[in-house]
């Protein structure tokens, strides 16, 4: 086993664990933390039906991001929503047989997989052109978008341009889920994908990406508008 491998995997243990555990716990905190006040932002829903109804287009639609902001609902949705189609193409690596509709969505993995780069080069781009942006804008904001567009730019480059062994890249990964090493493919562009992906999981639980679980806890998004009609006692949604 080539050294390459061995460090690479043992890098993706690693990062792996830093991801569940940290994810863990953030989500702990997040359920253990009580809602002092009765805050959601209104029109609020009057029923957890409707606070229901409300997460699912959230989450699904961005309904508040495109009510504050055209533009950026445009390019934040065409992120995610690309993002979303790109990690159900890379399920191709982790599963043997390939299941059927993960196969069916591989063409469509390409074209999302633009979509991702594009709206992230237009929230990139928010950042630096609108100015009350550019005020709030930290620089581990800049570098997080960068290893975005990096995982991004380096995916489509080695489609395109740099082809690898994906039968190879294939065998490693499943040989990473049993335990059971195969050989990486040397590529340096791969080895770079992969480094940034790792790089990724390593800094998500401690990152303003964390904003995915936590939306389900926001106050102002998943409590119902009953203040009338039932005492907030703080703990309670």
């Amino acid at each position: 086993m080539s050294i390459l491998t061995t460090v690479v995997a043992g890098l993706f243990y690693l990062a792996t664990a830093t991801l569940l555990v940290g994810l863990t716990r953030k989500v702990v905190q997040y359920a253990r933390t009580p809602a002092p006040l009765k805050i959601p932002t209104t029109p609020a829903p009057v029923t957890r039906t409707g606070v229901v109804l409300r997460m699912v287009r959230e989450v699904v639609l961005f309904e508040s991001l495109f009510k504050s902001s055209k533009w950026t609902w445009l390019f934040g949705w065409l992120f995610h929503f690309g993002l979303f189609v790109v990690l159900l193409r890379h399920l191709r690596y982790f599963t043997e047989p390939v299941w059927g509709w993960v196969a069916l969505v591989q063409s469509a993995g390409i074209y999302a997989g633009y979509a991702m780069v594009i709206g992230l080069a237009g929230l990139w781009a928010r950042r630096v052109l609108v100015d009350r942006v550019r005020y709030i804008s930290a620089p581990s904001d800049h570098l997080m978008l960068a290893l975005l567009v990096g995982i991004g730019g380096s995916g489509l480059l080695m489609k395109y341009v740099w082809h690898t062994d994906v039968v190879a890249l294939k065998a490693f990964v499943l040989g990473l889920l049993r335990l059971d090493l195969s050989p990486l493919p040397a590529d340096p562009l791969l080895v770079i994908h992969l480094l940034l992906v790792a790089c990724l999981m390593f800094i998500f639980p401690v990152s303003k990406l964390l904003h995915a679980p936590g939306v389900f806890f926001s106050p102002t998004r998943n409590q119902v508008d009953n203040p009338r009609e039932r005492r907030h006692v703080t703990g309670e949604a």
